[in-house]
């Protein structure tokens, strides 16, 4: 996977692994908007991180349902220097995404799906970036639409 310096234009290899207990500490509301050690649901927290450095610049909070062979994002979010027109590199959601894409495709096959619910004022944005499919309080991935973030980001092609 990677994400683009936009000061250089250069691509940049990036790991998705999931948080270690010593990385809770780094995930404050100040840097990534929200104080992830509170997080409901017991979802599974994933961060982004560049290959060869250790400071993370993006997190995201997963659950599976099974039933539904759906993963759910419950909370995805750039540091906040990857947000807004000043922000060093581009994308780090989109690769989030993408490995939550790969994951449910891993554990459901054919029938995967990926969820979340936006917040209103970025509900457009994930549909017409990411093709997100509008469930009512959901947006959703599956299909043909899953697997092209999954060549798109996880995959590079």
């Amino acid at each position: 996977m990677e994400i683009i310096e936009l000061a250089s234009g250069e691509r940049k290899s990036v790991i998705i692994t999931e948080t270690l207990k010593s990385d809770l500490k780094n995930l404050t509301e100040d840097r990534f908007f929200f104080n992830w050690r509170t997080l409901e649901g017991s979802p599974v927290v994933y961060k982004l991180q560049l290959k060869e450095k250790n400071g993370i610049l993006g997190v995201m909070g997963l659950i599976h349902f099974p039933d539904e062979a759906r993963v759910e994002i419950k909370l995805i979010t750039s540091s906040k220097e990857n947000i807004g027109k000043k922000k060093k590199y581009e994308g780090i959601v989109g690769c989030l995404i993408g490995y939550a894409c790969q994951l449910s495709l891993t554990k459901y096959g054919e029938m995967a799906c990926v969820s979340l619910v936006p917040k209103t004022e970025i509900r457009q944005h994930y549909i017409e970036k990411y093709g997100m499919e509008d469930a009512g309080w959901q947006l959703f991935l599956d299909g043909w639409r899953l697997l092209n973030i999954v060549k798109k980001y996880v995959l590079c092609m």
